[in-house]
């Protein structure tokens, strides 16, 4: 007989019997959908034979089109020509970058940026919504079959509400998502690095709207994730505004039209393509106004005036080398991603930083999407089952404690899917609920870090401070989505709450985190350090006060007094404003008087009780 087949429950029984699901490269410029074909991932092309769909919507007055027609709206219609929608996923109007002019009218609906079209109001999930529609038909007029499932990529350091907004647009296009897979992770499948046996590789993925470095551990056909960095606002969309603007300083043209920028933008993005293959280009355009543009560009200049850039993105992967604890050495391979790659200046950098031979054999712009629809095929159950994905999540992940002190519960880098626990207990006396605030970031501090989610856990008993517990689990999946439970342990009291941001991170947020966390790491740890000193000696003081409250009679005057006067020195103390680390050893050094000076009030308590306990029972029955 033989046995049942186990497959996961997302997996539709109809795409499993018929071993079909698409990859889906959603990217910032282009999107792309690919299938497995006799065991080798295939991009498809549409009726028009283009395999890279502009990832451009156009809302007509009576029509919605997606790809190259509507790329071409832009031009002449660009405030109802939605493009690079990717940048705006789970972001808030004021996340906006400033110094980038956009044609399109801003809104803010629920926290979140909307834009405003000739067909009314739309949200970047529904117009990301319709680019996925049209991959997911485009694959169903040449596969001939229905599908449903799909593996879509996104950058690897996409938010928790990026992420999930990734899978709202889906939902909308009527797919089901097996799962949510990193772009650099997607590249080093559709590499076949699963059939090395062993090693280091780096995936610099450089795309449109977005930059991504993974640095993946190879052992045995297992991917592991061991660092990752990027910056979700750089990309070839970048390079093509630095020279647009350099286009407008040096012919000194202050103001256009929407069109006329639409279309000096749409040049400027022509000149950098043209540059990884030529020397030197002429830009040319009549304005509206009549005015000339007549320009000539080499690649010297352009590599000049893009040249931070590329610096920006060096700099990423110094920054996760060092969060992976290696060198520039132990590096072994290098795989380039992304469309943007093809500029010299930017293989030339990694080229020299790694002194080797890059990996480019593989379309750039194809290599996600051929990775997406190889796991793709593994998740609808063929045979492929030497192959392991570990991921890991960007930024650590923990909860609030007293004192407003950052526990992390998913250290930064950590390998998911996962799950941990750890167990908590209460402050006060007699407290029967907590808040649990969620929190994300590498400072010591939540006011340092970013707020996720807060929830209440009520029903604990009444009980003394630290006899509570409260057990928190983390569970991360594979898509890095968060999902934060709370059970107090002797009751099974529980609350849980999944981690839904109203808005993602921006490039200035995602930048700041680690390099503050880095600048300020001494300082921030002499704080922790002071901060729990003082909640310690607020919880002693609290402790002593409400004993003397009910037992002073158990001492003589002169020890009372000397016990009072400790708390007040110590009061002071805590009160003072001096430097961190004296003041910590301060702060520990009077604790410490106040415990030894309080040894005989505390003996005098305990016999207090045993007495208590005692009176009234004979010899015999103590022990019954």
């Amino acid at each position: 007989m033989a046995l049942l087949q186990i497959s996961e429950p997302s997996i539709t029984t109809e795409s499993q019997a018929k071993n079909v699901a698409v990859g889906i490269d959603l990217g910032t410029t282009n999107s792309l959908v690919a299938i497995v074909k006799d065991g080798k991932g295939v991009v498809l092309n549409n009726e028009s034979k283009e395999s890279l769909i502009p990832s451009v919507v156009y809302y007509g007055v009576d029509q919605v089109e997606v790809g190259s027609s509507a790329l071409m709206k832009r031009v002449i219609d660009p405030q109802n020509t939605i493009t690079s929608v990717k940048r705006f996923m789970a972001v808030s109007l004021d996340d906006l970058d400033r110094s980038i002019s956009y044609p399109y009218k801003f809104l803010s609906g629920d926290g979140l940026l909307e834009i405003e079209t000739r067909q009314g109001v739309k949200n970047p999930i529904e117009i990301s919504g319709v680019i996925l529609s049209y991959l997911k038909n485009m694959a169903i007029s040449v596969v001939g079959e229905s599908i449903t499932d799909a593996v879509i990529t996104v950058p690897a350091y996409f938010s928790e509400a990026q992420r999930q907004a990734t899978k709202n647009a889906a939902s909308i296009a009527g797919l089901n998502v097996l799962r949510l897979l990193n772009e650099p992770t997607a590249a080093a499948i559709a590499y076949g690095l699963d059939k090395k046996k062993e090693g280091m590789t780096l995936v610099f993925d450089l795309g449109g709207g977005t930059f991504d470095v993974s640095i993946l551990k190879i052992h045995k056909g297992v991917f592991e994730v061991i660092a990752v960095n990027g910056d979700t606002n750089l990309g070839g969309d970048d390079f093509d505004y630095r020279l647009y603007r350099y286009v407008l300083e040096k012919l000194d043209i202050t103001q256009l039209s929407d069109r006329d920028s639409a279309q000096l933008l749409n040049l400027a993005k022509k000149a950098k393509e043209d540059l990884s293959s030529q020397d030197e280009v002429c830009l040319n355009l009549t304005l509206s106004d009549n005015r000339v543009v007549n320009l000539a560009l080499t690649i010297n200049d352009f590599c000049k005036i893009t040249s931070d850039l590329v610096d920006r993105a060096m700099l990423l992967i110094r920054r996760a080398l060092r969060d992976a604890k290696l060198k520039v050495g132990d590096i072994e391979d290098v795989v380039m991603v992304g469309g943007a790659t093809r500029m010299p200046h930017v293989r030339r950098a990694v080229s020299r930083l790694f002194n080797c031979e890059l990996h480019t054999d593989i379309d750039p712009d194809k290599v996600v999407a051929v990775g997406a629809a190889i796991q793709a095929d593994i998740l609808i159950g063929n045979n492929r089952d030497d192959l392991l994905l570990l991921d890991v999540t960007p930024l650590s992940l923990g909860i609030e404690i007293m004192g407003g002190i950052v526990e992390k519960i998913v250290p930064r880098n950590t390998t998911i899917p996962i799950t941990k626990v750890q167990d908590f207990t209460t402050y006060q006396d007699g407290q029967t609920g907590i808040v649990i605030h969620v929190v994300q970031g590498e400072r010591e501090l939540v006011a340092d870090c970013r707020s996720l989610a807060k929830f209440n856990l009520k029903g604990i008993p009444s009980m003394v401070a630290g006899a509570a517990r409260i057990r928190v689990k983390f569970q991360i999946d594979a898509d890095g989505l968060l999902s934060v439970s709370a059970v107090e342990q002797t009751t099974g009291a529980k609350a849980s709450i999944e981690v839904n941001p109203s808005f993602g991170l921006d490039e200035a947020k995602i930048s700041s985190i680690l390099k503050e966390s880095a600048d300020n790491i001494t300082k921030d740890i002499q704080l922790r350090q002071l901060t729990e000193a003082v909640t310690e000696a607020n919880s002693i003081i609290n402790v002593v006060e409400n004993a003397l409250q009910m037992d002073s009679a158990l001492i003589d005057s002169s020890e009372e007094y000397q016990i009072k006067s400790m708390i007040k020195e110590l009061k002071t103390v805590i009160g003072e404003d001096s430097e961190l680390e004296p003041k910590t050893l301060v702060i520990k050094s009077y604790v410490d008087k106040l415990n030894e000076i309080t040894k005989n009030f505390a003996v005098q308590r305990i016999n207090k009780v045993i007495s208590t306990g005692l009176t009234g029972k004979s010899v015999d029955n103590i022990n019954k």
